[in-house]
Protein backbone atom coordinates (compact mmCIF):
# COMPACT_ATOMS: atom_id res chain seq x y z
CA UNK A 1 0.00 0.00 0.00
CA UNK A 2 1.03 3.59 -0.28
CA UNK A 3 -0.21 6.73 -0.31
CA UNK A 4 -0.52 9.78 -2.67
CA UNK A 5 2.90 11.94 -3.81
CA UNK A 6 2.37 15.57 -2.58
CA UNK A 7 2.89 18.04 -5.50
CA UNK A 8 2.44 21.43 -3.80
CA UNK A 9 1.09 22.86 -0.71
CA UNK A 10 -0.02 26.38 -0.59
CA UNK A 11 -3.24 28.58 0.45
CA UNK A 12 -6.25 29.50 -1.12
CA UNK A 13 -8.53 32.41 -1.06
CA UNK A 14 -11.30 30.65 1.53
CA UNK A 15 -13.60 34.17 0.86
CA UNK A 16 -14.17 32.39 -2.72
CA UNK A 17 -15.59 29.77 -0.93
CA UNK A 18 -17.33 31.03 1.69
CA UNK A 19 -21.29 29.99 1.11
CA UNK A 20 -19.96 26.83 0.24
CA UNK A 21 -17.77 26.39 3.40
CA UNK A 22 -20.52 27.60 5.51
CA UNK A 23 -22.52 24.88 4.52
CA UNK A 24 -20.12 22.14 4.48
CA UNK A 25 -20.66 20.58 8.12
CA UNK A 26 -24.30 19.10 7.19
CA UNK A 27 -23.17 18.10 3.87
CA UNK A 28 -21.77 14.35 4.42
CA UNK A 29 -21.70 13.42 0.75
CA UNK A 30 -18.13 11.71 0.81
CA UNK A 31 -18.55 11.15 -2.98
CA UNK A 32 -20.22 11.48 -6.70
CA UNK A 33 -22.53 8.31 -5.86
CA UNK A 34 -23.56 6.07 -3.19
CA UNK A 35 -22.89 2.27 -4.17
CA UNK A 36 -24.01 0.67 -0.63
CA UNK A 37 -24.78 1.72 2.93
CA UNK A 38 -25.88 -0.79 5.76
CA UNK A 39 -25.81 -0.26 9.56
CA UNK A 40 -21.71 -0.63 9.33
CA UNK A 41 -20.28 1.13 6.51
CA UNK A 42 -21.01 3.12 3.30
CA UNK A 43 -19.18 2.80 0.29
CA UNK A 44 -19.21 5.75 -2.50
CA UNK A 45 -17.47 6.28 -5.70
CA UNK A 46 -15.70 9.84 -6.34
CA UNK A 47 -15.58 10.19 -9.89
CA UNK A 48 -14.30 13.91 -11.39
CA UNK A 49 -13.80 14.42 -14.91
CA UNK A 50 -10.69 16.55 -15.75
CA UNK A 51 -11.92 19.69 -14.45
CA UNK A 52 -14.48 18.84 -12.12
CA UNK A 53 -14.86 19.41 -8.44
CA UNK A 54 -16.40 17.62 -5.89
CA UNK A 55 -18.02 20.54 -3.18
CA UNK A 56 -16.69 21.14 0.41
CA UNK A 57 -18.32 18.48 2.78
CA UNK A 58 -17.35 17.07 6.21
CA UNK A 59 -16.36 13.77 7.05
CA UNK A 60 -17.42 12.58 10.81
CA UNK A 61 -16.88 9.05 10.75
CA UNK A 62 -13.63 6.82 10.32
CA UNK A 63 -12.91 6.05 6.60
CA UNK A 64 -10.56 4.86 4.10
CA UNK A 65 -10.20 5.46 0.10
CA UNK A 66 -8.46 3.34 -2.45
CA UNK A 67 -7.63 4.86 -5.73
CA UNK A 68 -9.26 2.89 -8.97
CA UNK A 69 -8.33 5.15 -11.55
CA UNK A 70 -5.24 7.78 -10.86
CA UNK A 71 -4.53 11.28 -11.76
CA UNK A 72 -3.88 14.51 -10.48
CA UNK A 73 -6.33 16.18 -8.04
CA UNK A 74 -6.33 19.44 -5.63
CA UNK A 75 -7.40 19.66 -2.26
CA UNK A 76 -8.98 22.67 -0.37
CA UNK A 77 -9.23 22.72 3.19
CA UNK A 78 -11.90 24.62 6.00
CA UNK A 79 -8.21 26.45 7.23
CA UNK A 80 -7.46 28.02 3.89
CA UNK A 81 -4.82 25.17 3.30
CA UNK A 82 -4.18 23.58 0.33
CA UNK A 83 -2.31 20.54 -1.27
CA UNK A 84 -1.87 19.11 -4.79
CA UNK A 85 -1.59 15.11 -5.06
CA UNK A 86 -0.95 12.93 -7.54
CA UNK A 87 -2.89 9.63 -6.77
CA UNK A 88 -1.88 6.48 -8.03
CA UNK A 89 -3.84 3.00 -8.85
CA UNK A 90 -3.71 1.48 -5.52
CA UNK A 91 -3.02 4.10 -3.35
CA UNK A 92 -5.07 3.75 -0.16
CA UNK A 93 -5.38 5.97 3.12
CA UNK A 94 -7.33 5.86 6.36
CA UNK A 95 -8.22 8.30 8.59
CA UNK A 96 -10.04 8.87 11.63
CA UNK A 97 -12.60 11.63 12.30
CA UNK A 98 -16.16 12.33 14.60
CA UNK A 99 -18.61 14.63 14.76
CA UNK A 100 -16.84 16.32 17.55
CA UNK A 101 -13.36 16.51 14.89
CA UNK A 102 -14.46 16.18 11.59
CA UNK A 103 -12.44 16.77 8.18
CA UNK A 104 -13.81 19.60 5.68
CA UNK A 105 -12.04 19.82 2.32
CA UNK A 106 -12.84 19.44 -1.22
CA UNK A 107 -11.27 17.80 -4.16
CA UNK A 108 -10.76 18.46 -7.94
CA UNK A 109 -9.40 17.18 -10.71
CA UNK A 110 -6.40 19.44 -11.84
CA UNK A 111 -5.16 16.61 -14.10
CA UNK A 112 -6.33 15.49 -17.74
CA UNK A 113 -7.49 11.86 -16.80
CA UNK A 114 -10.39 10.77 -15.18
CA UNK A 115 -9.33 10.50 -11.09
CA UNK A 116 -11.90 7.46 -9.28
CA UNK A 117 -11.82 6.29 -5.84
CA UNK A 118 -13.60 4.03 -3.87
CA UNK A 119 -14.60 5.42 -0.26
CA UNK A 120 -15.42 2.97 2.74
CA UNK A 121 -17.04 4.88 5.76
CA UNK A 122 -17.21 2.88 9.00
CA UNK A 123 -20.40 3.94 10.90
Amino acid sequence: MSEPRIIEEGVFPATEFEEELAAAPGNHALGTSLWFENERTRVWEVRLEPGERGPFHAHTTNYFWTVVDGGTGLQRRDDGSSVTREYRVGDTLYLENSPESPMIHDLENVGDTLLRFVTVEIL
